[in-house]
C-alpha cells in the first residue's frame, strides 16, 4: 500500500513519530510540495494525505491508483470533495483535535487586546520601567472581560468551548448558528447575527469556509458592531472582507482585531491587515500546540487503518 504525505512538515516537524503511519504501508513524507510536484509525488500512490496543499479536479484526474484522500485538519476546502465522490475516493478529515487549543488562543487573542501583555512586557525590557517616575504605567486602556458580550458566530465545538470559557471569565454570551435551533450550552442565548453583532463587545469568529461564510463579515456587518468592539477570528481568513475590515481598523469604527487567519496564508507582503490599527495577527497557529498535533496525527492514522479495514469514519463527501 502506497501512501504519500504531500506536505508533513507543518504536523510534524520532528517532535512526532510518523511510525504509526508506516505501519499501515509504504510511506513517503514530503515536508511541503509545490502545485507543480502535487501530481507527480502522488503518482501511484492509493492514499494520499494533504494538510494545506491542494487537490483539485484535473489533479485528481490524474491519479489513476488514488483510492483515498486523508486531510490533516478539520477544514477539507483544499480537496474538491465532489470531484473525489465522483472517483469514489472518500475524503475524511480531523474534526476534533485542536477544540481546546483553538478556543484558547481566542483568549490569547483577546486578552492581549484587552491588556497589551506583550506590549507592556518589552516597554520594560526596554529600560521604560527602570526610567519611569511612577511605580507604574500602562499605554492602552486596560479592559476587564467580567460583565462584557461575547458573541460566538458558528457554534459547533470550538464555539461552544470558546463560550465556556468566556463564561468563566464572567462575560455574558450569545451565539449564532444557522444550524441550531436550541442552544448546547447553558446560559447562552442563540440570537439572529445581527443581534450579535450589534450587542457585542467581542465577536468570534467559528464558522467553516463555505459559499454561504465566504466575505461574511463585510463592510455592512462591521458597521454594525460597536466603535470598541473587538473582532477574532480563528476560523478561516476568507470569512472577512480583509479590505473591509483594515477600512473599519484605520477610521475608528471597530476596537481593534486579533487574527490567527487570513485570506491569503502566508501574509502576502501587502496586507492589509498585518499592520492595521491595534490589530495582532498570528501565523496560523492556534491548532498548532503539541497536544493538538499529537491528536491530529493520531487521528489521521487511525482514519487510514479504519479505511483500510473496511470501515471508513469521518468521511467528508458520503
Amino acid at each position: 500500500m502506497k501512501i504519500v504525505v504531500l506536505d508533513g512538515f507543518t504536523l510534524n516537524p520532528g517532535d512526532l513519530s510518523w511510525d504509526g503511519l508506516r505501519a499501515l504501508g509504504d510511506v513517503t513524507v514530503h515536508d511541503r510540495s509545490a502545485p507543480d510536484q502535487v501530481a507527480p509525488r502522488a503518482k501511484g500512490a492509493e492514499i494520499v494525505l494533504t494538510n494545506k496543499t491542494q487537490l483539485g479536479r484535473d489533479c485528481i484526474a490524474r491519479l489513476p491508483d488514488l483510492r483515498y484522500i486523508g486531510v490533516l485538519a478539520t477544514g477539507y476546502d483544499v480537496v474538491d470533495a465532489a470531484a473525489a465522490r465522483e472517483r469514489g475516493i472518500p475524503v475524511t478529515n480531523v474534526p476534533t483535535y485542536g477544540t481546546r487549543s483553538v478556543a484558547q488562543m481566542v483568549f490569547a487573542h483577546l486578552l492581549n487586546l484587552t491588556q497589551h501583555v506583550a506590549y507592556h512586557a518589552q516597554t520594560v525590557c526596554e529600560g521604560r520601567w527602570a526610567a519611569s517616575q511612577d511605580w507604574t504605567y500602562w499605554d492602552y486602556p486596560l479592559i476587564e472581560l467580567e460583565g462584557l458580550t461575547m458573541g460566538v458566530v458558528g457554534f459547533g465545538r470550538i464555539g461552544q468551548a470558546t463560550a465556556r470559557l468566556a463564561q468563566a471569565f464572567g462575560m455574558e454570551v450569545m451565539a449564532y448558528d444557522v444550524s441550531l435551533d436550541e442552544s448546547p450550552v447553558p446560559g447562552v442565548d442563540l440570537v439572529d447575527l445581527e443581534t450579535l453583532l450589534r450587542q457585542s463587545d467581542v465577536v468570534s469568529l467559528h464558522v467553516p469556509l463555505t459559499p454561504e461564510t465566504e466575505g461574511l463579515m463585510n463592510a455592512e456587518r462591521l458597521a454594525l458592531m460597536k466603535r470598541t468592539a473587538f473582532l477574532i477570528n480563528t476560523s478561516r481568513g476568507a470569512v472577512i472582507v480583509a479590505d473591509d475590515l483594515a477600512d473599519a481598523l484605520h477610521s475608528g469604527r471597530l476596537g481593534g482585531a486579533g487574527l490567527d487567519v487570513l485570506p491569503e496564508e502566508p501574509a502576502l507582503p501587502d496586507s492589509p491587515l498585518v499592520c492595521a490599527p491595534n490589530t495582532y495577527v498570528t501565523p496560523h497557529i492556534s491548532w498548532a500546540t503539541r497536544a493538538a498535533r499529537s491528536r491530529l496525527l493520531d487521528t489521521a492514522v487511525d482514519n487510514v487503518r479504519a479505511f483500510l479495514e473496511g470501515r471508513p469514519k469521518n468521511v467528508v463527501n458520503g
